[in-house]
């Protein structure tokens, strides 16, 4: 039997949604095959184990000091693959880890910053890497990459909190002047649409600056497209060999797809992103939907992904141009959704990102890690004198 731990949680505004989107694959993930290790990471960055953290109902009033919920770490050491609670006689282990499914959203779970503690401790992980996930994480950061990847994607202001603290109207009139109303401003490095807002003037944008502000340092400002449909597609596999799932298509009761439409209980959004108003499949002509499909296979493959993906795309209906959005490197509810009307149910899904994350750590321990350079011989000779006194 496999121990599978399962992290969620975290010190991000999408805390609450990583707890449903990790309790929900705990429960549909097949017992038989899995023991599971419920890991949650509180808003304060501390982590607890224990049996009771599986039942989402718990997290409505949690109780983290109740008997069978220990309090943990992990150690980075490479092959130290145990959570240890530390006891008055030392540290203890209370798990171990076979694989871990990274059901985390947004800052320290989904930037790449989990993934590189997985990879130090060489345990293998359901998630896209350290690069893929740093780089899709950045919003800014992507829209290079989609570029480089020759991807369409819309052109960006961006800047430093710090710049429009200092300078708001600066900010204004090089956002009036490079990408005119109507207006997206986004915080750079947050997902769930949180701090996104639509700006048509100068009081709206100064606004929407406000409040991207709050959530980020860097924030970008990109045009609004006026007739817009909005279009997912989920990718499943590791690297090139990958295969993209039944396109969607949100249905928005606003100007823009919203936090609130997606999770807020009124909404359905205790049953994570399932419950969102979509179309599904998103009725496209054919020709676009490929292109998409595409697009998308091209972008999980240049960001060396693996897992579950889901890169957001947007058409301008009045152009019928495409141009890639964002990519959700641990999308709400793994996008299981978008793989069970293609005959992939969660369960067999999970089992799928397990042997991925599994492979892909085989792979990487096919590749060599030791170099005899001879450098540490010369140490003490010529230039490379350390500075040390005998």
């Amino acid at each position: 039997m496999i121990n599978l731990a399962v992290f969620f949680g975290g010190r991000t505004a999408e805390h609450d949604v990583s707890i449903i989107t990790g309790t929900q694959l705990i429960e549909n993930a097949d017992k038989a095959k899995y023991n599971i290790i419920p890991v949650y990471i509180t808003r304060d960055g501390l982590w607890y184990t224990g049996k009771e953290l599986a039942n989402a109902v718990f997290y409505q009033k949690p109780q983290l000091d109740k008997k069978g919920i220990d309090r943990v770490m992990l150690s980075p050491e490479a092959g130290s693959k145990e959570l240890l609670k530390k006891t008055a006689f030392g540290m203890k282990a209370v798990a171990s880890i076979d694989v871990a499914v990274l059901a985390m959203h947004g800052m320290h779970g989904e930037d790449g910053t989990l993934q590189g503690l997985m990879e130090l401790a060489d345990i293998p992980y359901t998630s896209a890497g350290v690069t893929g996930c740093a780089a899709a994480m950045d919003k800014i950061l992507s829209k290079a990459a989609f570029k480089g990847l020759d991807i369409p994607c819309l052109d960006c202001l961006y800047f430093e909190r710090k710049e429009y603290n200092e300078n708001p109207e600066s900010i204004v009139e090089k956002a009036e002047a490079k990408i005119g109303y109507p207006m997206i401003v986004k915080p750079a490095n947050l997902g769930s649409s949180i701090g996104i807002s639509k700006a048509h003037n100068k009081e709206e944008l100064l606004h929407a600056l406000e409040v991207a502000a709050s959530y980020d340092r860097r924030i970008l400002i990109e045009h609004a497209i006026d007739e817009l449909t909005e279009i997912n597609c989920a990718v499943l596999g590791n690297g090139a060999d990958a295969v993209a799932g039944v396109l969607e298509q949100p249905i928005s009761k606003g100007e823009i797809l919203d936090f609130a439409t997606k999770y807020l209980p009124e909404n359905g959004g205790s049953k994570g992103m399932k419950s969102l108003d979509r179309i599904l499949p998103a009725p496209l002509p054919e020709e676009t939907a490929e292109q998409i499909r595409g697009y998308a296979l091209e972008i999980f493959k240049g960001f060396d992904m693996k897992g579950v993906v889901r890169i957001d795309f947007m058409i301008d209906n009045a152009t019928g141009n495409v141009y890639a959005n964002e990519i959700n490197t641990i999308p709400g509810s793994f996008a299981f959704y978008l793989f069970e009307p293609a005959g992939v149910p969660y369960r067999e899904m999970i089992d799928r990102l397990v042997d991925i994350a599994i492979a892909r750590k085989e792979e990487k321990m096919k590749s060599n890690y030791a170099f005899d350079s001879a450098i540490l011989s010369k140490v003490g000779k010529g230039s490379l004198k350390t500075g040390a006194k005998g």
